[in-house]
């Protein structure tokens, strides 16, 4: 059996972050932890024992871009992997990608907003193995059940 997925969600914009938990807590994720900025995702991190498996992460945080963010956040352990969620047009998301997979972020890749339960579900169950650990490889894209490809 698979172990609960600690999550931790940081957007900035109330309506996002709400939707966003519904869509994980719909998924039969409830270990989630949410977070307006990213000052406030530090101080979480910090006070807790064990690293978050996904940092959830939106691109335009207002104290801090969302990839500096998930790069303070691996370099000191404070997680497995990080998804980026964003507006911005995928071209820009992709060198943001590229930025973080040069950089060895373990970055499982981004979800660009407007996004879906099938968007979030297949980048979160790529992140994990048969026993509960977290693959940060690459993998080649999928098409979710409404035709999306990842």
């Amino acid at each position: 059996m698979l172990k609960q997925l600690r999550i931790l969600l940081v957007e900035d914009h109330p309506f996002q972050l709400l939707a966003t938990q519904c869509l994980l807590r719909n998924a039969g994720y409830h270990q989630l932890t949410p977070a307006e900025n990213a000052e406030q995702a530090l101080r979480l991190m910090v006070h807790t024992e064990v690293p978050f498996d996904i940092l959830l992460c939106d691109q335009c945080l207002p104290d801090l871009p969302g990839l500096e963010l998930i790069e303070i956040a691996h370099r000191r352990g404070f997680i497995n992997a990080a998804i980026l969620l964003s507006g911005l047009p995928s071209k820009e998301l992709e060198n943001l990608k590229a930025q973080a997979l040069q950089r060895h972020f373990p970055l499982l890749g981004y979800l660009a907003k407007p996004f879906n339960h099938d968007e979030l579900q297949v980048l979160i169950h790529q992140s994990k193995l048969g026993n509960g650990k977290l693959s940060l490889y690459e993998s080649e894209p999928m098409t979710t059940e409404s035709g999306h490809t990842t």
